[in-house]
C-alpha cells in the first residue's frame, strides 16, 4: 500500500507523517508482494489452501500476527506472533485479538468452499487475562469432511476486499447495502449500528470524534512512532517485509536514501507534516456520508475474537455491494490520551462501558477502487514440525 504522505524539507531536515489510517493502496507496488492475491493451486495438503485465504484478512497495522501449527493431521492451530504486537495503540491487545477473529472467520468461509466443516475451538488451553498475552494458543481448528457444509457466498469477495483510505462519495449506502452487513453479522451476538445523512446533527458528532481521536494519535509521540517503526519504504523493503505501512512516494524514497529521514523521531505535534495530515483527513471525515459500528455486551478474550469475525463479514458484505469500509480505531484504544474520544463514541452508540464494548467504528461509503495490501505468503505463517 503507497501511503500519501505530506512532507516539508526545512533547515532543520525532514518532518513527515505517516500511519496506517492513511493508507492507500497503489499498483505500483512490487509484485512479490501481492503474490499472495493470486488464488493458491488446488491439490496438496489443504491446511495450505485454507491458510492462503485466511491471511488475506484485515489486520491492524498489516501487522499478520499469524502462526499456525501443522502438526496434528487434519488440525490446525492458531497462535498470535507476540513479536507482532501494537504496544502503545493496542495497549490491551483487543485489536490483535479482533485481528484473530478475522483469520479465523476467512478460514471458515474458506473450509466451506472444500465442503469441511471448520470446528473451531477457542483458546482450548485457556483464555488470555485481560491486559496480556502468552504463549498459548487462540484457536484450535479441527477439519472435518461434511456433505452438509454449504459454501458461504462472502467467500467470493475474500480476493475483493480492501481497506479504502481514501475519500468517499458524498451519496448515501443503499438500504439494501446496509441489511446485507447487517445480515451478515448474525451468527454473533453483535449489536449493528449505522448513521448516514438522515441523522444530521448526530452524523456530524460522529465526524467530530474521528477528527479529535485522530489528531491525538498524530500528536502524541509514542502512538505516531509506533507507525513509523512499520514503515516499509520503497520497492525493496516493501518486497522483504510484506506487511506494515507500506511508501513507495519518490520523493521520501529518495530522502530515505540519502538518510535525511529519520524513523526513530515523531515530528513534532505543531510541525506541517503533522498539520497537513490532519486537515488531509478530516477533509475525508467531513466528506464521508455514513459510519458503521458494532457493539458487544462484555468484552473478554473470546467476545473480541468473535467480534473480528463478525467484522471480516461486514466488510465482505460490504464489497459485494460495492461499498467502501475503513475503520476509525483511534477512538476505539485503550491509551489514556484517548480517554475522551473513548467516552464520547461509546455514550453517542449508547454503549456504557465496562456492561458494552464498541468493537469497530469505521467509515462506510462508495469510493474508487483501489489495489491489495502487501502479504507475506503462507510459508512464514506456518510453525516449524516439531521432532
Amino acid at each position: 500500500m503507497q501511503r500519501r504522505n505530506f512532507i516539508r524539507i526545512t533547515g532543520g531536515g525532514v518532518v513527515l507523517a505517516a500511519t496506517a489510517s492513511l493508507a492507500a493502496c497503489d499498483a505500483s507496488l512490487p509484485p512479490e508482494a501481492l503474490q499472495a492475491w493470486s488464488p493458491p493451486a488446488d491439490g496438496g495438503d489443504v491446511r495450505r489452501w485454507l491458510v492462503a485465504h485466511a491471511i488475506l484478512a484485515p489486520h491492524s497495522h498489516n501487522l499478520q500476527s499469524w502462526r499456525v501449527d501443522f502438526s496434528v493431521p487434519d488440525e490446525i492451530t492458531l497462535f498470535i506472533d507476540r513479536e507482532r504486537l501494537l504496544p502503545e495503540t493496542d495497549p490491551l491487545s483487543r485489536q490483535m485479538m479482533m485481528s484473530q477473529g478475522t483469520f479465523l472467520e476467512l478460514l471458515d468461509l474458506a473450509a466451506r468452499q472444500k465442503g469441511l466443516r471448520a470446528d473451531i475451538t477457542l483458546f482450548p488451553e485457556g483464555a488470555f487475562g485481560p491486559t496480556a498475552l502468552d504463549g498459548r494458543p487462540t484457536a484450535r481448528v479441527r477439519l472435518l469432511v461434511d456433505a452438509g457444509v454449504r459454501p458461504d457466498p462472502l467467500f467470493a469477495q475474500i480476493f475483493r476486499r480492501r481497506t479504502n483510505r481514501e475519500a468517499y462519495e458524498g451519496r448515501a449506502p443503499e438500504a439494501v447495502a446496509l441489511k446485507a452487513i447487517a445480515d451478515s453479522v448474525a451468527p454473533h451476538p453483535i449489536r449493528v449500528e449505522f448513521v448516514g445523512p438522515e441523522a444530521g446533527e448526530r452524523l456530524q458528532q460522529h465526524r467530530a470524534i474521528a477528527m479529535q481521536a485522530w489528531r491525538i494519535e498524530l500528536t502524541t509521540p509514542r502512538t505516531l512512532l509506533e507507525s513509523y517503526k512499520v514503515l516499509r519504504i520503497g520497492p525493496s523493503e516493501i518486497a522483504q517485509h510484506r506487511d506494515g505501512i507500506s511508501v513507495n512516494d519518490p520523493l521520501l524514497r529518495l530522502i530515505t536514501a540519502v538518510g535525511l529521514f529519520d524513523r526513530t523521531q515523531a515530528s513534532a505535534p505543531d510541525s506541517s507534516a503533522v498539520t497537513g495530515q490532519i486537515d488531509e483527513f478530516n477533509a475525508k471525515l467531513a466528506t464521508t456520508p455514513a459510519f458503521f459500528a458494532m457493539v458487544t455486551e462484555g468484552n473478554d478474550r473470546f467476545t473480541q475474537v468473535n467480534a473480528g469475525r463478525a467484522y471480516a463479514r461486514a466488510q465482505l458484505a460490504a464489497t459485494a455491494h460495492g461499498l467502501a469500509m475503513q475503520p476509525l480505531s483511534q477512538a476505539l484504544q485503550e491509551y489514556p490520551e484517548q480517554a475522551g474520544p473513548y467516552a464520547a463514541i461509546h455514550q453517542l452508540l449508547q454503549a456504557p462501558p465496562p456492561a458494552f464494548t464498541v468493537q469497530m467504528w469505521a467509515r462506510l461509503g462508495y469510493a474508487p477502487p483501489i489495489g491489495p495490501a502487501p502479504r507475506r505468503g503462507v510459508d512464514v505463517h506456518i510453525l516449524p514440525t516439531r521432532a
